[in-house]
Formats: structure tokens, C-alpha cells, sequence
């Protein structure tokens, strides 16, 4: 065998090594979030077949607090062992423009794993609005600057940046209100207090199909299966509009890449069950997988994204 080939066949040897002994005890994935909520429910439906697939328990460990940056610190200076996982999401790519420091770097303390699923969010108007169509609206805005208001949750959340950038994409003079609770969200709209709302799919679509709400658009680059005659904004008239909130799953850096493969695989065959697929339809997630490369990349571009939203709705930072 020449040198240069059995130099190579032996340097794979440890890191085969260190993927057949992996896991040696139960891999916990943080969650950044409370329990009930769509991350975390999509997380339980995952972790029993990956713990089937790793031959060892997946535990979810729910951390919420402090915009994921608990959360976010503790897989950072976790052992880089593939014992402890975060469920990275979006808040974490717009972490950075949010606040004016944080305990680790967003990018470079993590060994990028692979996307899990992305959440399309809906824009929806009350049973008794006037308004038909998101075109009816965009126009309404444009034709009294300053008058219409769009609801929304949390400062500097998801859904209130997705509002954000949709009066900005639409040019419209509108106000984006956010409250504290989708409960809130949901309320206003339907009383009127807000002309129309943006939020996730899943805790509006009971909502939608009973009649008490109005799907005019959903954020997502193309249709939502499950609302499959609700337009895309794209389709309702703003080019370019694509929005939708993601999670992945990500390590403390310098975890060995056969660790992270492994993980990834796992993941991919979780993913790949009916049961996990039929569940994540019933939520609005819509499951892909990633290589860490493509994740890395993919991260950065959302927060230079998010970064730019932030700037221009002058959120400040905490």
C-alpha cells in the first residue's frame, strides 16, 4: 500500500474508534424553551426513535429563559463529547443584534450538526375583518399610511421580526404590535384591536379551520400542505418575501466530526419515520436535514439577515 494511503487508512482508525463508542451514557439536547411549545414537542417526537438509533436515552432538558442564551452557554462549554446537544433555532442567529454581549460565539463555540425543521408562520385577519385577501391589506396600508397595526409576540422574536420585515418588503406605513402571548395575539384579532396577526401555523390553524380566523398568507417560500389554498406572500404580491423559523441541532465545538455524523444519521433516520412526519404535518414543521456545512453557511446568512430587520425596526439591544 503506498505511504500516502496507509497514512490515510490510519488516521481514520481513532475517529472510527471514537464513533463506535459513542454514545457511552444518555445524550441530553437542551431546548431552549419551555415544554408544550412547537420546539420542544417536535424535539419529544424525536428523541425516542434517535435513542433507539444511538442505543442510548435521549433526554430533553428544557432551559428557557433569557433569549436561549442559558441555554446557548450551556452546550457551549459543554464537554465537546456529542453527550450534550442544543436545539439551535433562529433567536440564536439573531442573538447577536438583540444583545449587546454574550458568553460565547455564536458560531464559532458550536460544531454545526444539521437542520431539523422549518415552521412556516400565517398571516391571518378576524372572521368579521374586512379584509379578503393579504392584497386588500398592503393596499388599505398604503392608501391611509400610519393606520393599519399588525399583531405579533415578543420584541425581537421571530414572529414580530417576520412582521417587521413584511411591512418593510410591502412598503407599507404600518405599526407592528406585539403582545405578550399568542393567546393575546389570537384575541386582538378577532376583536379587531389589530387589523391582522402573524404567528406559527400550529397554534392558529384550529383557529383557521373553524372560521375564527382568515388564512390570507402563509410566510413560507411555497404553500403549506396542510392550508394548501392559502397563497404564499409571495404569491399575495411581495416578491422575495420567504420567512420561516427553523431548528437544528448543534454541539460544543471541537466535537469529533464522527460524532457528528453519527448524530446526524440518527437524526436523518428519525426524520425519516411516518409516525415523526405525520406528527410534524399536524404542527407546521416541515422536516430537512443538512449537512454542517450547509447549516453553518445557512446560519450566518440569517443572522446577517436578521441583523439588518433588527437594525432597521430600531429594536434596541439589551
Amino acid at each position: 500500500m503506498p505511504l500516502r494511503k496507509l497514512i490515510a487508512a490510519l488516521a481514520f482508525v481513532p475517529a472510527l474508534a471514537v464513533a463506535q463508542a459513542y454514545p457511552s451514557k444518555p445524550v441530553r439536547i437542551v431546548v431552549p424553551f419551555g415544554p408544550s411549545g412547537v420546539a420542544d414537542i417536535t424535539t419529544r417526537t424525536l428523541a425516542p426513535k434517535m435513542s433507539d438509533g444511538l442505543g442510548q436515552q435521549v433526554i430533553v432538558d428544557n432551559m428557557p429563559g433569557a433569549g436561549g442564551i442559558r441555554a446557548s452557554e450551556t452546550v457551549a462549554h459543554a464537554e465537546p463529547d456529542g453527550h450534550t446537544i442544543l436545539l439551535l433555532t433562529n433567536g440564536n442567529a439573531v442573538s447577536q443584534a438583540l444583545f449587546k454581549s454574550l458568553p460565547y460565539d455564536p458560531v464559532n463555540d458550536f460544531a454545526m450538526i444539521s437542520t431539523v425543521g422549518y415552521f412556516s408562520m400565517v398571516i391571518v385577519a378576524g372572521q368579521q375583518s374586512k379584509y379578503k385577501t393579504l392584497r386588500e391589506v398592503i393596499a388599505a396600508a398604503k392608501a391611509h399610511p400610519g393606520k393599519l397595526n399588525i399583531g405579533t409576540i415578543t420584541p425581537g422574536g421571530t414572529q414580530h421580526l417576520a412582521g417587521e420585515l413584511f411591512r418593510t418588503m410591502a412598503g407599507m406605513d404600518a405599526l407592528v404590535v406585539p403582545h405578550k402571548t399568542t393567546g393575546e395575539v389570537i384575541l386582538a384579532v378577532r376583536q379587531g384591536n389589530v387589523d391582522i396577526a402573524v404567528d406559527f401555523i400550529a397554534p392558529l390553524i384550529s383557529g383557521i379551520k373553524s372560521g375564527d380566523l382568515r388564512a390570507l398568507a402563509v410566510t413560507a417560500g411555497k404553500r403549506f400542505p396542510g392550508l394548501g389554498d392559502v397563497p404564499t406572500v409571495i404569491e399575495a404580491g411581495v416578491p422575495g418575501y420567504d420567512v420561516a423559523s427553523w431548528n437544528a441541532l448543534a454541539a460544543p465545538a471541537k466535537t469529533p466530526r464522527a460524532i457528528v455524523d453519527r448524530v446526524r444519521r440518527e437524526l436523518e433516520k428519525a426524520l425519516a419515520a411516518e409516525d415523526v412526519q405525520k406528527r410534524f404535518t399536524e404542527l407546521g414543521v416541515e422536516p430537512r436535514t443538512s449537512t454542517p456545512e450547509a447549516l453553518r453557511e445557512f446560519f450566518i446568512a440569517e443572522s446577517r439577515r436578521w441583523t439588518k430587520v433588527v437594525e432597521s425596526a430600531g429594536i434596541p439591544k439589551q
